[in-house]
Order: structure tokens, then C-alpha cells, then sequence
């Protein structure tokens, strides 16, 4: 009997998922380094949206690229919770005209949140941690060492929740504190690069900008300090424990912790650009080089859960779509949960989240040098990604665009079709070591 290639394809696929079902690995087994070049069990490419339905709808996407100077972006759109849309433009790396598919990685910058925060409810949800239990002090989570006697007592009143929600007591009047490595290292007597505790130590030896649940102000100090209360809980890493217990769980193989080098990127990790004449930064390293904030002058690293992922415009919609409160597909997490990350009403919210409006639009935005991603939940059911290996002077602005470019795309597609890109399987060879 001929099967041909599609029937071949097919089996292979369904072998695979097979064995991902009969041979689960448990958290205890997971390993970063055996599994970080592992190609995705199931990939997506341009072909299965390569349809006349979405031509006219495609002309406003190709139009922000053009008028944005867009080097490369990842389009992802679900209906329903399925994924009905997914498709590359541009390019992911210039000298080598390499095209955008639903399959290359995007830093995701503060998008990262969305899923530090769920990170944490899960924690909750297994008994390991409340939101109201205190970080710091006596009685905190983080009894390391380095973070006894801050200079502000206030400090011990910190809690998960108030870090979740922007709440601390830090502000960026002096800049932000993730963002410094030069003033950091220095004031620290430590050298470059500094890494994520020695910049919390930095902030504990400064006054409080307000009284801990007192007021709000947006701060990456604080989900980065929640990538530390994760691994005190969970005792893993924050990467495996993100991994194991809410990646692995939805099917999202490809995202992972990204790095600050180009020669460290990922398999399948675009190149990033930044706008004309974008100041240059001192190597995050202590070279003395001055690079491109996107190669080596940020420091992606520490910035941890904060920022620091990478990731493909499909993972990022499974991720979406079981923290969207519709019952299908089903949430990987209780309803009260996501409430108290997205009822404005609770003091709190949102919680991972950028915004989570009473006539049920939720979005989360990330931006920093040659990155711009978006996430949106809508209250019909659709759900969009936008990931971009390009930023522009005016992040905000951009973020703006996105959001109506998207609203055109959505409402110009005559007729969704009915096919389900996540149940496609299409096996692929192993992913290289480095590069694309």
C-alpha cells in the first residue's frame, strides 16, 4: 500500500505524540541541557496559511512593516481556542534573506511577566506559597543572606502580591535598576557582569520610593525578585520549574530563557534591529566595547522574569489561550486565579498582565531595543499575537499601531477556516546547536 508522503508524514507525527503520552518525563527528570536543542514535537510553517482568504487582510500587516521599518514579524491569531492563523513577514535575518515562519523565536521582553505571574499562581494553587506571604525579612521566602538588613524596614512588608501587581515601593526616579550594570557594578564593588541578586542587594542598600502597597509604579525589579521566589518555593530553577510545570503541560516546547549574545542565540532565534543611529551601550561584559543595546549592551540575562524569554508566536498563543478564562481549551489555571490576576475591582490587577479592561480586553506589551511583542484577548473569543525583531524610538506608539493593524486584519478575513494549525503535525529534523 502507498501512502505517500503526506500519509508518511502523518505517522511519524502520530508516533511521536504517541510517545510523548506513553513516556511523560516528570519534573524530577527534566534536564535543561539535555533538552534545550530539542526540536518542537509539532511545527507550524507560512504553507497552511497560504491562502486568497487572507491576501487583502495581509496588505495592513505589510503596511505597518513598511511604515515602521519592521525587519521581521510573527502573526498569530485564535478564534475560539484554535489557532486559525500563523505567519511570518519580513525577514529573520537580513544578510541571508532568511523569511520569517511561525517557527522562528522572538525575544518576548516584558511578555515575560504574563508568565512569571502564572508561575506564581501556580505555586499557589499546589499549596507551596500565598500572594500575601512576605518576601524579605523574619519571615520572607528569601532568607539568603545577601538580602539581610535592607536600609529600609519597610522592606519586610513586601509581599508576592505586591510585587506581582507593581506594588513594592520602588519606582524608576533614578533609573531602572535592571538596566544599570555600569552604576550597579560600581556602587557594588563588583565586576561585570553583575547578576540578578547583586542588583536586588543594590536596591535593598537605597530607601523605598513609597510605603508598600501604598501606591504603584511599573518595575522589573520586582518580577525579577519573583524569579527568585519561584526557585526558592519550587527548588528548581525558574526556567525548568516554568518549563515542567506550565510549559511542557500545554504543548510549548520552543520557549526558553534567551542570552545577550548574537554568537548565543537559539535554534530558530531571530536577529534583532534596532532604529537608525540607536546609541551604543558598554559591553553588559566589561569589555570596554560599545554595542548595540540589543547585542551585549542589555543585559537579557539578569533580567530574568522580567523579560528574558524567547519565544514563537504559536507557543505564545497556547500560553494565552489557557490563562484566557473560556473553557476551551481548558485554563491550567482555577478561576480564581485568573480573577485576582485580571479583576480590576481586587486592588490588584492586573497581575502579569498590562491591561485587563471590564469589556473584557486583556493585552500584554514588551518592548526594548530591537524587540516589540503584543498579546491580546478579546471578550468574542479572538485572541491575537504580534512579535516583531524590530523596536522604534516610540514604544508605546507602536504598541498603539499594533493594536489597530490587528483590529483591520481581524475584521478583513471574509471567512476563518475551520482547520485547527495546532493539530497539524509536521516533523522536522534536529534543531543545530546555534544560529538558524
Amino acid at each position: 500500500m502507498d501512502l505517500g508522503n503526506r500519509g508518511i508524514r502523518f505517522l511519524i507525527a502520530l508516533f511521536v505524540v504517541l510517545v510523548t503520552i506513553i513516556l511523560p518525563v516528570g519534573p524530577e527528570e527534566s534536564s535543561i541541557t539535555e533538552r534545550e536543542f530539542d526540536p518542537a514535537h509539532l511545527r507550524i510553517d507560512n504553507t497552511l496559511t497560504d491562502a486568497e482568504l487572507f491576501v487583502q487582510a495581509e496588505k495592513g500587516i505589510e503596511w505597518f512593516l513598511r511604515n515602521w521599518s519592521v525587519k521581521g514579524a510573527s502573526v498569530a491569531v485564535a478564534r475560539e481556542g484554535k489557532l486559525l492563523y500563523a505567519r511570518g513577514f519580513g525577514y529573520a535575518s537580513l544578510p541571508e534573506s532568511i523569511p520569517v515562519e511561525p517557527y522562528h523565536r522572538f525575544r518576548v521582553a516584558s511578555v515575560s511577566k504574563l508568565l512569571t505571574a502564572i508561575a506564581v499562581m501556580k505555586l499557589q494553587e499546589e499549596g507551596k506559597l500565598s500572594v500575601s506571604s512576605r518576601v524579605f525579612g523574619p519571615d520572607g521566602i528569601l532568607q539568603d543572606s545577601l538580602f539581610a538588613n535592607p536600609k529600609d524596614r519597610r522592606v519586610a512588608n513586601i509581599t508576592v502580591a505586591h510585587l506581582l501587581s507593581h506594588q513594592g515601593g520602588w519606582t524608576q526616579r533614578y533609573g531602572d535598576q535592571m538596566f544599570m550594570p555600569d552604576v550597579v557594578a560600581k556602587t557594588m564593588g563588583k565586576p561585570l557582569p553583575v547578576d540578578t541578586k547583586t542588583i536586588i542587594r543594590f536596591a535593598l542598600d537605597k530607601n523605598l520610593h513609597f510605603t508598600p502597597g501604598t501606591g504603584q509604579s511599573y518595575s522589573n525589579l520586582g518580577y525579577s525578585i519573583l524569579g527568585l521566589v519561584i526557585e526558592e518555593i519550587s527548588g528548581m530553577s525558574y526556567e525548568v520549574y516554568c518549563r515542567t510545570a506550565i510549559l511542557e503541560p500545554l504543548g510549548i516546547y520552543d520557549m526558553a530563557l534567551g542570552h545577550n549574545m548574537p554568537e548565543d542565540a537559539l535554534p530558530y532565534e531571530v536577529s534583532y534591529f534596532e532604529v537608525d543611529n540607536a546609541p551604543r551601550k558598554p559591553s553588559v561584559y566589561g569589555t570596554g566595547e560599545l554595542l548595540p543595546a540589543s547585542r551585549g549592551g542589555n543585559d537579557i540575562e539578569s533580567l530574568g522574569a522580567a523579560g528574558a524569554w524567547v519565544a514563537t508566536a504559536p507557543d505564545l498563543m497556547r500560553l494565552l489561550l489557557a490563562v484566557d478564562g473560556f473553557d476551551n481549551p481548558k485554563d491550567i489555571l482555577s478561576p480564581e486565579s485568573i480573577a485576582f490576576m485580571t479583576d480590576m475591582r481586587n486592588g490588584y490587577a492586573p497581575v502579569g498582565w498590562r491591561a485587563t479592561l471590564y469589556n473584557g480586553s486583556w493585552w500584554r506589551t514588551g518592548s526594548f531595543p530591537g524587540t516589540t511583542a503584543m498579546i491580546k484577548r478579546m471578550a468574542d473569543g479572538t485572541a491575537w499575537v504580534v512579535l516583531c525583531n524590530t523596536s522604534a524610538w516610540n514604544g508605546p506608539e507602536l504598541s498603539s499601531d499594533i493594536d489597530q493593524m490587528m483590529s483591520k486584519f481581524v475584521s478583513r478575513v471574509p471567512e476563518w477556516p475551520r482547520t485547527d494549525l495546532f493539530s497539524y503535525s509536521v516533523p522536522v529534523p534536529l534543531m543545530p546547536e546555534t544560529g538558524m
